[in-house]
């Protein structure tokens, strides 16, 4: 074998390599990781049909909700803004759908200027310091959480998580974990 075909040949192991610690990394985070109690949570955006959430979306506020309701949290701020397709923002999607579950709207402070998790996290750190809170539960999908604690860490939110997982929409989850190791690995890379 020459050494053109090794150095491939390595470069593919070291890939590989990467890719199952990076799998594993993943998935023990988002299986494994338990919200503590906080002053508030903060549920990550996802798509928006129309004025409707989307079932990842839906499953993320029902997260959410269920935590406020169990007295893990008192604020709820649900975070994203208004993307391709979408007739409103993804948080006033959210806030429409927690107020129609009974939340008190005063205990809904909508972030909808992001258009990214880092955004996100970028703009709740902000209302968090208005708001004198020290500790928030981020809500996603299990396979998101790993990446989105690490820019929680990047952006100075003191955070606990907790993840969700549809079922019904299992190979779609099994998808999007599969791509989530390629952006992991670019946020290890470029922080973004």
């Amino acid at each position: 074998m020459n050494k053109v075909m090794k150095f491939f040949l390595g470069i593919i192991s070291l890939g590989l390599l990467t890719s199952i610690f990076l799998a594993i990394s993943i998935y023990n985070f988002g299986w494994n990781t338990k919200a503590e109690k906080s002053q508030c949570v903060i549920i990550l955006g996802c798509s928006v049909y129309g004025e409707t959430p989307s079932p990842f979306l839906k499953k993320r506020i029902e997260e959410g909700y269920r935590l406020h309701k169990e007295g893990v949290v008192d604020y709820i701020i649900p975070s994203g803004g208004q993307g391709p397709g979408e007739n409103i923002s993804e948080a006033e999607a959210m806030k429409r759908y927690l107020l129609n579950k009974g939340v008190k709207e005063e205990l809904i402070i909508k972030e909808d200027l992001s258009t990214s998790t880092m955004e996100n996290l970028q703009e709740c750190k902000k209302i968090m310091e208005e708001k004198g809170f020290e500790k928030a539960i981020i809500v996603s999908n299990k396979f998101h959480l790993k990446r989105a604690s690490l820019m929680a860490k990047e952006v100075g939110i003191d955070g606990s998580y907790s993840g969700v997982f549809v079922e019904e929409y299992k190979s779609k989850e099994i998808y999007y974990f599969f791509r989530e190791i390629l952006a992991l690995a670019k946020f290890y890379i470029l922080k973004n």
